[in-house]
């Protein structure tokens, strides 16, 4: 039964395939992909579209196959059908339940060991499929012929003229990776930058550049929960690139709440984090959730962006714009795919097998998932309105903000 099951299950793909497992083969004309399955126990999880199960098999190297990632994520997707189906509102004792699971999940010292379990595997590792900046979030791709390396430079010049800088503000990156952002920031608008990182790795090596760059006296990182950060002297700018997908749900109203308190009256802040696709949907389903708690970002949780602006308007900060970068973060995440293809043995000597098993099923199958609208990538901006009657500069109700988008694409 569930031999006939798995066959035509393969046999409804949409390209010809060929699965081996002990005891048996099933082909459907000429294969693209050839996948084996070593564990016959595995079976169940095939046929039932189980596909981040069968991604932990692989790390596990109980699962291999010979052919493209694009075709084999062509396969996983098929097979997994629509992991946003069939989700249901949680009933009052389970989301009460959750939120206290959450709560535990994200406290410093847990939120600091998952971003080092993740972060710090090896900075080598990372530059060899990453730009040479090393921006480890969605490019913006504003023309189709652009390269990963220009277009992660037009989105951090995209996100600082969203922010309006301008030389001599204060500049808050919160989760600054190595440094992209940051020094951008510093060296194109002139800016009083100050960056924080849970990264121990990243933290030294953001040091080095500015050391060698010779920024020291208005760019400093520090290593820094930004539940830490001192509120004495409020920024003029807030970016936070990539980061809260990892505060947590639960804590996502303090969250925006301390940056509030950390901006200026009038000042802007940007948002950049993925989000999920569904209104009820806590994580993806199909097993990817589980595979990605498990071998990829411990604690990532990730809310339906109208639950994000929620939590901004209740934290006092007004979202003044949003735009999704879907589709970009999809053609971001097949270029480094195809760069850490392009190494693999260079990056198994410099990490383990195991963990470029995992990033190579990571990597392709969140390109996937964003081609596939499993996920979406949003860039909100808020502000924190001012009632400065004296403030020449205020435009619209309580507000520098210009409320026109002619700013970021002009000159």
């Amino acid at each position: 039964m569930l031999d006939k099951l798995l066959i035509d299950r393969i046999h409804a793909l949409p390209l010809p395939v060929e699965v081996a497992w002990p005891g048996g083969v099933c082909r459907s004309g000429e294969p693209r992909v050839r996948v084996e399955l070593r564990d016959r126990g595995l079976l169940p999880a095939l046929a039932a579209g189980r596909i981040g199960r069968l991604a932990e098999a692989y790390v596990e190297g109980r699962v291999d196959f010979v052919g493209s990632l694009r075709e084999l994520m062509a396969m996983a997707g098929a097979l997994a059908g629509d992991p946003l189906q069939g989700s249901r509102a949680a009933s009052p004792l389970r989301r009460a339940a959750d939120q206290v699971a959450s709560r535990l999940r994200h406290r410093p010292g847990t939120d600091a060991r998952n971003v080092q379990s993740h972060y710090d595997v090896s900075d080598d590792f990372y530059a060899l499929w990453l730009d040479p900046r090393r921006v480890y979030s969605c490019a913006y791709f504003p023309r189709a012929d652009m390269t990963l390396s220009q277009a992660q430079e037009a989105k951090l010049d995209h996100i600082c003229r969203k922010l309006q800088l301008r030389p001599g503000q204060r500049f808050l990156d919160v989760g600054a990776g190595w440094g992209g952002l940051l020094l951008w920031a510093a060296r194109h608008y002139g800016v009083d930058a100050t960056g924080i990182t849970l990264s121990r790795n990243q933290h030294e090596y953001v040091q080095g550049l500015i050391d060698a760059d010779g920024l020291g006296r208005r760019v400093r990182v520090q290593l820094l929960d930004y539940r830490d950060l001192p509120e004495d002297r409020p920024f003029d700018a807030i970016a936070s690139v990539g980061m809260f997908e990892h505060v947590g749900r639960a804590r996502l109203a303090a969250y925006f709440a301390k940056l509030r308190r950390l901006l200026v009256p009038g000042g802007l802040v940007m948002n950049h984090g993925i989000t999920a696709a569904g209104l009820r949907t806590e994580q993806l389903g199909a097993g990817i959730g589980n595979f990605i708690e498990r071998f990829i970002f411990p604690g990532g949780e990730l809310e339906h962006v109208s639950h994000v602006t929620r939590r901004m308007s209740d934290a006092g900060l007004e979202l003044v714009d949003a735009e999704n970068l879907r589709p970009h973060y999809a053609r971001t995440l097949w270029a480094w795919s195809d760069a850490l293809e392009a190494r693999l043995g260079e990056a198994e000597r410099i990490t383990s097998q195991a963990t470029v098993r995992a990033f190579r099923v990571y990597l392709a199958g969140s390109a996937m998932a964003f081609e596939r609208r499993w996920m979406a990538l949003y860039q909100l901006l808020g502000t924190r309105p001012t009632d400065d009657p004296q403030d020449g500069t205020i435009r619209g109700a309580q507000s520098r903000y210009p409320f026109n988008r002619s700013y970021m694409y002009g000159g």
